[in-house]
């Protein structure tokens, strides 16, 4: 039931089953919640495309609009962004902004925190097809069931979750902090750690917490980045830094092979998006392997030209995240529209958990 710990040894987890009537955790479990959206091919010369962000840059000057970009949008969106982070700087930066309007290229869960921080300003998604598989992998009504089973349980959340969610939880978190918000829970409460089981492996590890209830929910994509795909790029570059998402399929089996030594424990790293590039510009290696959704590499060779950054799997792409062009940032700031609003009440009730996140960060 719980994740235990064992001195010397690995940090194992077993993750809780699902209670009746719950959705099954077998291979494929959650792909029915959702549909994935088409990745649109974008032809424009790069006259066209510095142009649409010289209309979007004057867009945003007369809207008095901040720009936010997640690390998995496409090249041209994060080139014309004001901050291209991971989810928790990018919610520090919705709470501090001194906008009217906070335009999130990102997903449906990231413009809803900002809502939440933010319930004076317009917050914009420019395509509201940009959902989340890990979000969707878990409902309310599955919650308070675990909730139910669970009464002495305190819930943490992580951020890839829905308002609803995060209304029922105690604690919100992202993977750059995570450790830190389970490690402020009194040592005697078991934690439910919802929805991505990979991530509370490597928080368990982290922390050494053994009382741990792991929901079995996960991102299809990282859910593809698995050991096979680490094995083959340590074959072909033997000094590589390896890089892992914390959300990544290869998790656990990765930390088992840093204890054995099959992966070198001295340059295998568990890393948020914005933890990678924290890593890497205090590291002395030239070459990484980098185990995440393969839109943060443009950022990575951008800032790091004379550095080689290889995709542990390069077919790793969010097509929830590829949703947003630079076409539907100027019709969103042209119009204002999709925009996305938390009710009050489930806002007040999700803002107590975000803002002890971010006490957390």
């Amino acid at each position: 039931m719980a994740i235990a710990t064992q001195p010397d040894t690995e940090t194992t987890t077993h993750t809780a089953k699902p209670l009746s009537g719950t959705h099954s955790t077998t291979a494929g479990a959650y792909e029915s919640r959702y549909q994935l959206p088409v990745i649109e091919t974008i032809t424009d010369s790069l006259e066209t495309i510095r142009d649409k962000q010289k209309r979007i840059r004057k867009l945003c000057a007369e809207k008095n609009a901040v720009l936010l970009a997640h690390h998995y949008e496409r090249a041209e969106v994060q080139e014309v962004a004001d901050v291209v982070a991971d989810s928790l700087r990018l919610s520090q930066s919705a709470a501090a902004t001194q906008a009217d309007v906070i335009v999130f290229c990102g997903v449906h869960f990231m413009a809803e925190t900002a809502s939440i921080l933010c319930p004076e300003k317009k917050v914009l998604l420019p395509d509201l097809r940009a959902g989340c598989s890990l979000a969707a992998s878990i409902t309310v009504d599955e919650l308070r069931r675990w909730k139910a089973k669970y009464p002495e349980c305190v819930v943490v959340a992580y951020i890839n979750t829905s308002a609803e969610i995060k209304a029922e939880s105690d604690y919100c978190c992202t993977s750059a902090n995570a450790a830190k918000v389970v490690s402020a829970v009194p040592e005697d409460k078991t934690i439910l750690f919802i929805p991505d089981k990979f991530l509370a492996q490597v928080v368990a590890r982290q922390t050494g917490r053994a009382n741990i209830i792991a929901y079995p929910g996960y991102c299809h994509v990282h859910k593809m980045i698995d050991p096979n795909d680490v094995i083959k790029v340590m074959e072909e570059h033997p000094e590589i830094e390896l890089l892992i998402h914390p959300e990544c399929g290869c998790v656990s089996s990765c930390m088992s092979k840093t204890l054995d030594g099959t992966l070198p424990s001295a340059r295998t790293f568990f890393l948020s998006t914005e933890g990678m590039m924290k890593h890497i510009s205090g590291s002395q290696a030239k070459e990484f392997a980098v185990g995440t959704e393969v839109g943060i590499l443009h950022r990575l060779r951008k800032e790091n030209p004379e550095r080689e950054f290889y995709p542990v799997n390069p077919e790793a792409v969010c097509a929830f995240m590829k949703t947003i062009t630079l076409d539907r940032v100027i019709t969103s700031l042209e119009t204002l529209q999709p925009e996305v609003k938390v009710p009050e009440a489930i806002a007040k009730k999700a803002r107590r958990a975000i803002d002890r996140m971010l006490e957390l960060a």
